[in-house]
């Protein structure tokens, strides 16, 4: 394995870590095929509640894509490219992503910020998309990010590529919280996600990460038979026993 990516397995959270901090965590195929790598353990591992993915240090989260490397250096006869392949991947990851974001969330970064679940900033961090002051745009980040910010931001973001502080993040949806502890707050919000029904949380994101793409009929049709499929697990049946016995469920994850 490439220490451009640390992977740590730490109980039901597996921390990713972007380990470049004199690149300011830029992007790396390493880093890629790493991440990449860590989603498909998820699939196997049925111990893994959640992911936490940050950057070393404290001044970046991921600074983009690294222009010196080769991280996205395009072979035009390929339709599919390591980038745009990645955040593919984490529309199947079916375990909470949380974003643990340590300093600046820039360009590329901004990418990997939008693909988690929720997301953490300490208060010193910025976020940008700066890509039209080197004369481009961040185009395949606007495939993920369209689907969280309005657009009239997203458009003010991409156009003039100024940064925006961690406050301005929370307040139009690009963050959940801001904190100056950023450990404490990381933990807290992952100890909201480990004590639930792992069977639930995992139809919950599943079934989040689809809604998006379809019609109002589709979407009704589709949660119709989510319901239905997460009724008839163990957790549901658990569940629905232990608050009829007001005590503590024991979550089998099945």
């Amino acid at each position: 394995m490439s220490q451009d990516l640390l992977v740590t397995h730490d109980g039901p959270v597996l921390r990713l870590t972007i380990n470049r901090e004199e690149r300011r965590n830029a992007l790396s195929s390493d880093v890629f095929d790493g991440i990449s790598a860590a989603f498909d353990r998820v699939d196997t591992d049925s111990s893994i509640r959640a992911i936490v993915l940050t950057g070393a240090g404290d001044k970046a989260f991921c600074a983009g894509a690294d222009l010196q490397g080769d991280a996205f250096k395009i072979d035009p006869s390929e339709p599919y490219q390591r980038y745009a392949n990645l955040l593919r991947r984490s529309r199947h990851v079916n375990v909470p992503i949380v974003a643990r974001v340590n300093g600046a969330c820039m360009a590329g970064g901004m990418g990997l910020l939008a693909m988690a679940d929720l997301a953490v900033a300490h208060e010193r961090a910025i976020f940008g998309l700066p890509e039209v002051k080197v004369g481009v745009f961040p185009a395949q980040v606007l495939a993920i990010l369209s689907r969280i910010l309005a657009p009239r931001v997203l458009n003010e973001l991409v156009i003039t590529g100024e940064p925006i502080t961690a406050a301005e993040a929370k307040e139009i949806g690009l963050v959940n919280h801001v904190t100056n502890d950023l450990d404490a707050k990381t933990d807290w919000l992952i100890s909201r996600i480990i004590d639930k029904s792992p069977a639930a949380v995992r139809r919950a994101v599943y079934t989040m990460k689809r809604l998006p793409d379809m019609s109002f009929e589709a979407a009704a049709a589709f949660t119709e038979s989510q319901i239905a499929l997460t009724a008839a697990t163990e957790d549901a049946k658990e569940g629905t026993a232990a608050f009829r016995e007001k005590r503590k469920p024991k979550w089998a994850g099945k």
